[in-house]
Order: C-alpha cells, then structure tokens, then sequence
C-alpha cells in the first residue's frame, strides 16, 4: 500500500511553513528546515510619501487623496499567490499527496483564491486559526480533528 504523505500549510499574510505527515499515528515533522516569508514591513515603509492633493470639483479648496488600494492588503495577497505557486510546483512533483490548510481568516481567503485546481483538489481540511508561532510539538493537538496524527 502506498504512504500517503500529507502537507499541513500554516500561514498567515507574511509567514508560511510546512508540515508533514507520512500517515496514521506518526506524528507530525517540518517538511523544510526554513520558513517561506514574505514582506512583512511596518506601515511606515508602505506609503512613506504624502498624498497627492487635488482640487475640489467646486470652489477653491484642496484635499488630500486617498490611495485606491491598500499596499499592506496587496503584499499579502501576493504573498498568498508566491504561496500557491510553491504549492502547485511540488504537487506536480508528487512531494504530497494531501494539504491541510491552517491560515486566519483573511489569509485562508487569499490563499483559496490563489490556489490552482489541480492543488484545491487534495486539499483536505482548512482549520481558520492562525498556528504560525506554535512549536511543531503543539501543532498535534491542534490538528486531531481533521488528520490522525
């Protein structure tokens, strides 16, 4: 019978790391000795200018405009992106044969949209918690209900 190897992505907007599990009741290792980051910078290094002024459409007041997008926002949505494109190259390899996606709300939602089909199809379980800073000894625990560690 074939080992299933299952993946378990823990993620947020600027972290990520990979766990793994070779099958029923043997534990849970780090499937990479680093971490997968992303820009995590300080809201002083995104939008460092001031804002562009404009005119009012009536009279002769001025006013600050507001940027249309958040910079904070579309850096992790990137990053959710970098994320999916390193997931998909190593389904194409065979490195997993099941994902567990473990991310807080915002972050599960970007990586969802990011994902591509072939990824979305082993994806097993989604847990909306955000495990980044946990110790790979407590990862267990928080992982009982969806894979049998």
């Amino acid at each position: 019978m074939k080992k299933i190897t299952t993946w378990i992505l823990i993620a947020d907007g600027a972290r990520a790391r990979i766990a793994q599990n070779d099958g029923p009741q043997r534990g849970v290792t780090w499937a990479f000795d680093k971490d997968i980051e992303g820009e995590n910078l300080p809201g002083s290094e995104f939008n460092n200018d001031r804002a562009g002024r404009s005119f009012d459409r009536m009279g002769q007041g001025r006013h600050a405009m507001e940027p249309r997008t958040d910079p904070r926002r579309d850096a992790k949505r990137m990053f959710a992106h970098d994320i999916a494109a390193f997931l998909d190259r190593h389904a194409a390899k065979g490195s997993y044969d099941r994902l567990i996606i473990a991310a807080p709300p915002k972050s599960l939602g970007d990586l969802r949209e990011a994902l591509s089909p072939s990824v979305r199809k082993v994806v097993s379980a989604e847990l909306n918690k955000d495990l980044t800073h946990l110790p790979i000894g407590d990862l267990a625990n928080h992982l009982g209900s969806v894979l049998d560690v």
